[in-house]
């Protein structure tokens, strides 16, 4: 049995996948920007907040990094709604990401922040320098440094990991993947070229991000 391959059906569907990589990068686009600063914020604590407020980053991190981002996602979108709390598919989206990154991110950055030299942490002391200011300006920077590609690699697991929101029908791009094998049952080119398409989105993300930490650290550190 010989199997014929039709790709014959993919310029009808091109508005279906376009959309769904418009949504698919919008979501990470939001979910990384905002989840890197959730991680700086509870990096900040777990490393030298006020001692009350630990335990309750603490409990946070750990109740994300030990359980499903699905569960995650359908607590936000299903669960929610019980306390009145609802929101769209792709709000829902958003926030579940949001919040995943940030766990797995804060432990990532505190990290970078405990390899810091203590005499900068001396060094801002002695500038008068609150801890917090301390933080901002003289630790976050090279801590950031050193942890760029954990990082880096953190927010491209999210990416794939976002295709989970179909479940949900958020639009992306494996919604639209699903979408267009249900009316055109040719299921295996149909994953193939969702498959290569997320190949290229991880790997452009991958080279962005790389060239945002050559901006951000080496650039600075060649002039």
């Amino acid at each position: 049995m010989t199997y014929q391959f039709d790709f014959g059906w993919l310029i009808d569907s091109l508005p279906v996948l376009l959309k769904g990589i418009r949504i698919t990068v919008q979501l990470i686009l939001i979910g990384a920007v905002f989840g890197v600063a959730l991680g700086i914020a509870c990096a900040w604590v777990r490393a030298l907040g006020p001692k009350w407020l630990k335990p309750v980053v603490a409990t946070y991190v750990e109740l994300i990094r030990n359980t499903p981002f699905l569960i995650q996602l359908f607590f936000i979108f299903f669960g929610l709604p019980s306390l009145g709390i609802r929101m769209s598919e792709l709000s829902a989206a958003n926030l579940a990401m949001i919040v995943n990154l940030g766990a797995y991110s804060c432990e990532i950055i505190r990290a970078g922040i405990q390899a810091t030299p203590r005499g900068q942490f001396e060094a801002g002391a002695s500038l008068a320098m609150t801890p917090f200011q301390t933080f901002w300006h003289v630790v976050l920077v090279p801590a950031l440094q050193r942890i760029w590609p954990a990082l880096s690699s953190q927010i491209v697991i999210v990416m794939l990991g976002s295709a989970v929101v179909s479940q949900i029908a958020a639009e992306d791009l494996t919604f639209a993947a699903n979408f267009i094998q249900s009316r055109n049952f040719r299921a295996f080119e149909t994953y193939i070229v969702s498959t290569l398409i997320y190949l290229a989105l991880a790997i452009l993300l991958r080279q962005m991000l790389a060239g945002l930490g050559w901006m951000l650290f080496l650039r600075k550190a060649s002039r």
